[in-house]
């Protein structure tokens, strides 16, 4: 049974890219700023605040961020919680903003996903990000993300004949959306000759296959449908949801082509809704490297295992294809803040 009483009423983020000087309390203040009192919704409306985050422990050395984050964007006292499930985030955190809605606990919270990432070096940027591997099976012997997406590659090209052009023309699509978002951390459009150049961060994985390190914040107010129509005439309605997990040792996985809680959580949410992959007319889904948005668009039902790099071979999934997949640019094109 669709969901019945949240609405989005305003979304807003900041720039996207390496910030200096700009602390994950300023983005996040920005953010909030952005989607409240610029957006006409009032601060003192809000009555929660649900907050994606993953590792500032390891990046700014802070931790118990959400009281600290709400205080600073003016909203001292306020039920503020935060959510971590590595780059879901901000994924959970909207879930969370949801069933509160849902519920009706709430009718107006504000959710939140921050992350300051390009204050340590490109190697304590790794070391944190493998934090969300399995430490004592693999990350402490060497495994990166860029390795588990690298493993996952070779599988899909073993297993259906992708090859690394195939990758790069994701690089490529993704470039070229991002270039028309003023956000953006990458604005400029690449061609495949650069996408293709063989600076290897992880083999099959090339330098433009990879997502970026990136600092920004995003940010939703969720409401009730009585609420809504006090703040716009045009709310978005969330209709669906899903969540699912999976072994987090890729050892125990027995598909690397494939992301089983990608296809449940889109399997509950479609059912949630009342709705098939056929009637979407475009997704947003997560690329932090090209594989994984090819690899996606297969878990989510766009296409047919091992059928995902053709769509991107033939532009099916660009923006004037039949099924675009991450108009905006991705995090591809827009950067990668993990929370």
């Amino acid at each position: 049974m669709p969901l019945k009483n949240t609405n989005i009423v305003s979304a807003a983020h900041t720039k996207f890219g390496v910030l200096e000087g700009v602390t994950l309390r300023e983005m996040f203040s920005e953010a909030v700023d952005k989607v409240t009192v610029n957006a006409g919704i009032p601060k003192k409306d809000i009555q929660a605040a649900f907050i994606g985050s993953f590792i500032p422990e390891m990046l700014i050395h802070q931790g118990h961020t959400a009281p600290l984050l709400v205080d600073y964007a003016g909203l001292r006292g306020l039920p503020a919680t935060r959510h971590e499930a590595a780059c879901a985030s901000g994924a959970t955190a909207l879930r969370a903003g949801i069933m509160a809605i849902e519920s009706r606990l709430y009718d107006t919270v504000l959710v939140v996903g921050a992350e300051k990432m390009t204050s340590v070096s490109t190697n304590k940027a790794t070391e944190a990000l493998a934090a969300a591997a399995d430490d004592q099976f693999e990350s402490s012997i060497g495994l990166t993300f860029p390795g588990v997406f690298a493993l996952a590659a070779v599988a899909h090209m073993h297993k259906y004949g992708t090859t690394e052009e195939d990758m790069a023309r994701v690089a490529v699509k993704a470039h070229k959306n991002a270039s028309t978002n003023p956000l953006a951390q990458f604005q400029k459009e690449i061609t495949l000759e650069k996408a293709m150049t063989p600076r290897y961060i992880a083999w099959p994985l090339k330098l433009y296959d990879c997502s970026p390190i990136s600092d920004g914040a995003a940010a939703l107010v969720l409401t009730s449908n009585e609420k809504a129509k006090k703040y716009t005439d045009l709310p978005v309605k969330i209709i669906g949801t899903g969540q699912a997990s999976a072994s987090m040792n890729l050892c125990a996985r027995s598909d690397l082509t494939t992301f089983s809680a990608s296809v449940e959580a889109s399997r509950q949410a479609y059912k949630m809704a009342g709705l098939k992959p056929k009637d979407m007319d475009f997704a947003v889904v997560h690329d932090c490297f090209t594989i994984a948005e090819i690899i996606a668009s297969e878990d989510i039902g766009f296409f047919k295992p091992g059928e995902g790099a053709k769509a991107v071979r033939d532009g099916v999934t660009a923006l004037d294809g039949d099924r675009p997949i991450n108009p905006m640019g991705g995090l591809k094109g827009v950067g990668h803040p993990v929370g």
